[in-house]
């Protein structure tokens, strides 16, 4: 059986999500205390968390990075603030999905059990973790992390993608269409400065584990990511 961790601090909503989950044949269990939800995601190990925004002490952006470092399982959000920003940085700090409030009860447990399928059941496609590698650098996308040469550096879901699509077509120039597109899937609310903005972030990560002017910018085109400078040995 499927077990579902519940991080939500209104009773009544956590105990209607129980309802409906027990309902549709999955175990669920709600957050005993808010101050360190990791430790009761470690104890419990479910398959698949349901994060609120809004928490006591810290927010469940910082509990889903938490729990991105040591999982690749499902996180979804469900909260009432149905901002944009609100949502890309959910998607940032590692969640596959965000479900605003009011949200349709049999609505949101098919979005879980549609979640459950892709990992665990018959739409996995491979039950193996992802590694990329190019040169001395090794990429895990599930995980959000980025090692080289021992060092290691959190990344963001948009910089990991950034990084993904500039390694695998490492010494090739990669289009600034071509990377909106595949990051962002031509999403109204992103512009060309926004790319630039994650593009320095991307420098700068890359530096901070010894790589440095290894990604250099194609004037009008693209972006190149360089395996043979910039690499401190």
């Amino acid at each position: 059986m499927f077990k579902v961790l519940i991080a939500e601090d209104d009773p009544k909503i956590s105990s209607l999500l129980e309802e409906h989950l027990h309902k549709y044949g999955l175990e669920a269990q709600s957050v005993k205390s808010f101050d360190n939800i990791l430790n009761e995601f470690q104890e419990i190990k479910p398959h698949l968390v349901l994060l609120d925004v809004n928490l006591p002490k810290f927010d469940g952006f910082y509990w889903c990075r938490q729990i991105r470092a040591l999982s690749t399982c499902p996180i979804l959000f469900i909260s009432a603030r149905d901002g944009k920003m609100d949502q890309v940085m959910a998607l940032e700090n590692g969640a596959d999905d965000y479900i605003t409030k009011p949200f349709d009860y049999d609505i949101a447990i098919a979005k879980i059990n549609s979640y459950l399928r892709r990992a665990y059941g018959s739409y996995a496609a491979n039950k193996q973790e992802r590694i990329i590698r190019v040169e001395e650098i090794t990429l895990f996308p599930e995980r959000l992390t980025l090692q080289f040469n021992g060092n290691t550096v959190e990344l963001s879901h948009t910089e990991s993608k950034i990084i993904e699509a500039l390694i695998e077509k490492a010494d090739r120039v990669v289009s600034r269409d071509k990377l909106l597109e595949k990051i962002w899937d031509d999403q109204p609310f992103v512009d060309e400065n926004t790319l630039n903005v994650y593009m320095t972030r991307v420098r700068k990560k890359l530096k901070d584990i010894g790589i440095e002017k290894a990604v250099e910018t194609i004037r009008g085109t693209g972006y190149i990511f360089h395996t043979t400078r910039g690499f401190k040995k």
